[in-house]
C-alpha cells in the first residue's frame, strides 16, 4: 500500500521554503510520491476600486505570475532534481487555491511550513497555513522552520 502517492507542497518563495524542502523531499523519498510545488501569485482586484486602469493592474499580475515561474523552477532545480517532480503557479487566493489544485490533482498530502510571528505561540500558524489545515480534504502535515515546539519541528493533521 502507498500511502501517498501525490505530496502537495505550496511554495512562498520566502527564506522559509528552503527550510521546509528536505522534509517534504525525504518524505516523497519514502513513499515514492510525486512532489507537486505551486506558488500562488495574489491578485489585486482590491485595487480596481483605485485610479489605477485595470490593463495596468492585470499586466503587473502577469508580471509578477512570469518572474514567479522563473523563480518556482529554480527553486525545483535546486531543491528537487527527480523527474516525479512538477510545478505551477497559478493565481488567486492562496489558501483558496491551494485546496483547489489539491482537489483537482487528488493530491494526497499538503506539506507546509509555518510563519506565524516567531515566539508568539497563538499566532504561530500564518493565515494561509490556518485555512489549509481547517478546511483541507487530506492531511496536513505543518513544519516549523524555527523549531520552537517544545523540541518538535512538525505538526501532522489528518488520518492515517
Amino acid at each position: 500500500m502507498q500511502l501517498f502517492k501525490k505530496i502537495l507542497f505550496p511554495v512562498d518563495l520566502s527564506h522559509i521554503s528552503p527550510k521546509i524542502a528536505p522534509y517534504v523531499s525525504e518524505l516523497a523519498k519514502k513513499f515514492e510520491a510525486k512532489v507537486h510545488l505551486l506558488f500562488v501569485a495574489r491578485v489585486f482586484e482590491h485595487l480596481t476600486s483605485t485610479h489605477l486602469p485595470n490593463r495596468t493592474i492585470d499586466n503587473f499580475e502577469t508580471e509578477i505570475a512570469g518572474e514567479a515561474e522563473k523563480k518556482l523552477q529554480e527553486f525545483m532545480d535546486t531543491y528537487f532534481k527527480c523527474d516525479s517532480c512538477k510545478a505551477k503557479v497559478v493565481s488567486g487566493n492562496p489558501a483558496e487555491e491551494i485546496l483547489i489544485y489539491a482537489e483537482l490533482e487528488r493530491i494526497d498530502l499538503i506539506i507546509m511550513g509555518t510563519h506565524g510571528r516567531k515566539r508568539i505561540e497563538p499566532l504561530r500558524f500564518g493565515s494561509v497555513a490556518d485555512r489549509i489545515v481547517k478546511n483541507s480534504p487530506v492531511p496536513v502535515l505543518t513544519i516549523d522552520p524555527y523549531g520552537r515546539s517544545e523540541g518538535r519541528e512538525y505538526h501532522y493533521f489528518g488520518d492515517l
